[in-house]
């Protein structure tokens, strides 16, 4: 199904898995010569995908792993990230700003790269992503934003949620790879920079309604109502959907490992909201309250749990201070 809301083009795929457009479902089916750089928890699950797909995938991660594992799925090794980088696409999903910046925006390895476009699927600032398209384009390769929405399971499944643009052409190119990770794609323009804008914000207002169900929580519990009451009838009436449904199962049966969202990239993300705000000019009071109460969590030892624990921050400021 094809639809264009107001901002911008939505691919969805059929119940079948499957693009409604002919050309496209022969691009999936001869499949395309991918480097896959960074195999983290997401990355490795949409890797996967893309092998499933019948793409010719070469990866690369810093522990190898991940790597192995992609091997015995049909994928090859790249000793090194040059050798992912010789792919005619190269798709990317590394942690932050530092590490992108320090894998890939190389003057050197972009000069000698026979990639023709990079897809950088990570949740990274505006502002890396501005300076990351300059440099490649200074090298001749094409530069796509793609960052997703969904938890690795959904990675897992093939049905992320895709915020993806750049130039229309390399959209075009790279879309059976987007066909193979996600249920579908949301084409937001020919600035990269913009699906990151895009990203961030939805991370901020997760992370918001993560934070203020965490809150609630612990209002509930400390009036004698138990945390899975207030999230059922919450699901079930005012908010029903994956987010509250999902988060405040976690949150309920405080369930936060293994992390499939961890904390501490909650407080990156929030702090790539605040920096946009400021650069913008756009005050943001939500997330420097946001960004305190993930500090806190942090300073408690939960920073490498999933983002729902921040329930526990809400609880420990409680009477109860967060006993069970």
């Amino acid at each position: 199904m094809h639809c264009c809301p107001a901002s911008g083009l939505r691919i969805e795929r059929t119940g079948d898995g499957t693009s409604e457009s002919n050309a496209r479902r022969h691009l999936l089916t001869a499949g395309l010569d991918v480097g896959f750089i960074g195999l983290g928890s997401m990355g490795r699950e949409m890797a996967a995908q893309l092998v499933k797909a019948g793409h010719r995938v070469r990866v690369w991660n810093r522990s190898p792993e991940p790597v192995a594992a992609l091997v015995a799925l049909g994928a090859q090794a790249a000793a090194t990230v040059a050798e992912a980088m010789a792919a005619d696409v190269v798709v990317s999903m590394l942690a932050d700003d530092a590490a992108v910046t320090s894998r890939l925006l190389d003057e050197q390895l972009l000069a000698g790269a026979s990639a023709t476009v990079h897809v950088n699927m990570a949740t990274v600032s505006p502002e890396l992503a501005r300076r990351a398209a300059e440099l490649h384009q200074r090298h001749g390769i094409g530069y796509v934003a793609a960052p997703v929405l969904g938890r690795n399971d959904v990675a897992a499944a093939g049905n992320l949620s895709i915020l993806a643009a750049g130039e229309s052409s390399l959209l075009d190119r790279v879309a059976p790879l987007f066909e193979a990770m996600g249920r579908q794609t949301y084409r937001l323009g020919e600035r990269p920079e913009v699906a990151n804008v895009a990203k961030v914000s939805a991370n901020f207002v997760l992370i918001s309604a993560i934070e203020a169900l965490s809150e609630a929580t612990a209002l509930a519990e400390a009036n004698g109502l138990a945390a899975d009451q207030l999230v059922e009838l919450l699901a079930g009436t005012l908010f029903p959907g994956p987010v509250y449904a999902g988060y405040g199962a976690l949150i309920a049966e405080r369930r936060y490992d293994p992390a499939a969202f961890r904390l501490v990239l909650g407080l990156k993300d929030v702090k790539l909201a605040l920096d946009a705000g400021t650069e913008a000019r756009v005050p943001l009071p939500i997330a420097s309250v946001l960004r305190d109460a993930l500090l806190e969590g942090i300073a408690h030892g939960d920073g490498e749990r999933d983002v729902a624990a921040l329930a526990e921050t809400s609880r420990r400021r409680g009477p109860a201070g967060g006993a069970r």
